[in-house]
C-alpha cells in the first residue's frame, strides 16, 4: 500500500505555538514534507504543506488529532487526502514556464487583480504566488502619491509572451495602471548593465530643443524633433537640420543647459540604488557628449556616448564631430558594453522613449520604454507610464523595503562620514 499523502493547512492567528505544536504532531506519524509555504498578512498566519506519511500511518488518525489540536490552539487547521497521480500531476507542473507579472499602480483595487485573472485563465496560465513589493499604503496620505505594486507569479504551459502582454494591457488600460510580463528565469534574477536614453527619458525635456529656444529658432527645431520622436523622421536626417539650426550659437548656451538640467521622476533614486548593487550604467543618447558628461559627474553614471557638438573660436558650427549615434549605433553600442563588461545581452537593460530607441531595447534583456510615444510603448516589451524611473527597480525584483533599507543606510553612513 502506498504511503498516505495528504494536504494540511493552517490559518489564523499563531504566534508560533500553533505550528510547533503540529509540527510535532507531524513528526510522530513520521511525515515527510513535499512542499511548504507560509504567508502572514496583518499577524493572520497561513501555512500550507503538503506531506506524504509513514507507510503504515493512518491518515483518518492523523486527520482526528489535527482537528482536536485546532480546537485546543483556536486555529484552523484542515486536512485533505491527495491521490498519487494527483501529486505526480503536481509534481510535472514544476518543469513548466514560468511567467511574472508585475502590476504598478496607485492604488490596488478588486476589479484590477479580476481582470489579471481572467486574462491569465484564457491564455491557460494559473496564479501560483502573489507578492506585494510597495510599502502598506499610509491612509492619511495624499492617495495620489501611493504606490501598490504586485508580482505574480505565473505557471502553466509555454504561452506567447508577447501576447499575453498586449491581452494585459488591453484589459487593464481603462484603469490607468502599468504592467509588465518577463519569463521568470535566472536572467530576471541576475541583470546588471542598465543603458539609458537621455534626453525625455533619464533627464526631462529635449536639450536640443532648449538650445533652440535660447538661440531663437525653437518653435522650428521643436517641430523637427516631435516628428522625429514619433518617426516620422529618419533621425540622421532630423539631427543634421536641428544642429545646423544652432550655428553661430554662443558655445556658452550648451554649458547653461547642462547646469539646468531636470532630472526625471525617480532618476536619481534608481541611479542609487543601481549603483549600491553593482549595476553598471551606461547613457546611449542621441543627445550631445557635453552634456552627458555632466551627467557622468552628477549622477555616477559609467559610460556615455553621444554625439558631440562641434565648436569653433566659442560659438557652435551647426555640425557634428565624429559617428553619429543614432537607432542602429545605440544597439550596437549596447553589444560592445555587454561585452566589454564581460556579460550577456539577456543581462542588460535598455530604457528609452523615442523611436530611435526601439532597437537597442530590441536586443536587450529588458527592454523598457518610458513615457514613451504610441509607437514605441507598443512595440517595446516593458512600458511605464505612470511612475517614474524608479519603477524599473520593481520589474528587477526589488521590493520598496529593500530601498527605504538602502536609502537609511546610505544616510547613516553619510551622516558618520563613511562612504555610502
Amino acid at each position: 500500500m502506498a504511503a498516505p499523502i495528504v494536504l494540511i493547512k493552517l490559518s489564523g492567528r499563531d504566534q508560533g505555538d500553533a505550528t510547533d505544536l503540529l509540527l510535532r504532531l507531524l513528526d510522530a506519524h513520521g511525515a515527510r514534507v513535499l512542499d511548504i509555504g507560509r504567508a502572514e498578512i496583518h499577524s493572520e498566519a497561513s501555512l500550507g504543506m503538503l506531506l506524504q506519511l509513514a507507510g503504515d500511518a493512518d491518515a483518518s488518525a492523523l486527520r482526528r488529532e489535527v482537528e482536536a489540536l485546532a480546537r485546543d490552539v483556536g486555529v484552523a487547521i484542515t486536512l485533505a487526502e491527495v491521490s498519487l497521480g494527483q501529486y505526480r500531476e503536481w509534481a510535472a507542473a514544476q518543469g513548466r514556464p514560468r511567467y511574472i507579472v508585475t502590476l504598478l499602480a496607485r492604488q490596488l483595487l478588486a476589479r484590477q487583480l479580476l481582470a489579471i485573472q481572467a486574462v491569465v485563465r484564457a491564455h491557460g496560465l494559473t496564479v501560483r504566488r502573489v507578492t506585494r513589493l510597495s510599502g502598506r499604503p499610509d491612509l492619511d496620505a495624499d492617495a495620489s502619491e501611493d504606490r501598490a505594486i504586485v508580482e505574480f507569479e505565473l505557471r502553466g504551459t509555454a504561452v506567447d509572451q508577447q501576447a499575453l502582454r498586449r491581452a494585459l494591457l488591453a484589459t487593464l488600460r481603462p484603469l490607468d495602471v502599468d504592467v509588465s510580463v518577463q519569463m521568470d528565469d535566472a536572467d530576471r534574477r541576475n541583470r546588471r548593465l542598465v543603458a539609458f536614453d537621455m534626453d525625455s527619458t533619464l533627464i526631462q525635456g529635449e536639450v536640443i530643443d532648449e538650445l533652440a529656444a535660447a538661440h531663437g529658432v525653437g518653435d522650428q527645431g521643436a517641430a523637427i524633433t516631435a516628428a522625429a520622436m514619433r518617426g516620422e523622421l529618419d533621425f540622421r536626417e532630423s539631427l543634421t537640420r536641428r544642429v545646423a539650426m544652432l550655428a553661430g550659437a554662443d558655445a556658452a548656451l550648451l554649458d547653461h543647459v547642462a547646469a539646468n538640467l531636470r532630472l526625471s521622476d525617480g532618476a536619481a533614486r534608481l541611479i542609487r540604488m543601481l549603483k549600491r548593487h553593482g549595476y553598471r550604467t551606461a547613457i546611449l543618447s542621441g543627445g550631445f557628449q557635453q552634456v552627458g558628461e555632466r551627467l557622468r559627474a552628477r549622477l555616477g553614471i559609467d559610460h556615455v556616448f553621444a554625439n558631440t557638438l562641434e565648436i569653433a573660436d566659442g560659438r557652435l558650427t551647426g555640425r557634428v564631430s565624429g559617428t553619429v549615434v543614432d537607432g542602429a549605433r545605440k544597439a550596437a553600442l549596447l553589444r560592445e558594453l555587454v561585452q566589454r563588461e564581460g556579460l550577456r545581452m539577456a543581462q542588460a537593460i535598455a530604457v528609452g522613449d523615442g523611436a530611435n530607441d526601439l532597437p537597442m531595447l530590441s536586443v536587450a534583456g529588458l527592454g523598457v520604454a518610458f513615457r514613451a510615444k504610441p509607437i514605441v510603448a507598443e512595440s517595446a516589451d516593458h512600458a511605464i507610464t505612470h511612475f517614474g524611473l524608479d519603477a524599473i527597480l520593481y520589474l528587477i525584483g526589488f521590493s520598496e523595503r529593500d530601498v527605504r533599507e538602502a536609502e537609511a543606510d546610505a544616510a547613516a553612513a553619510e551622516q558618520g562620514g563613511l562612504p555610502a
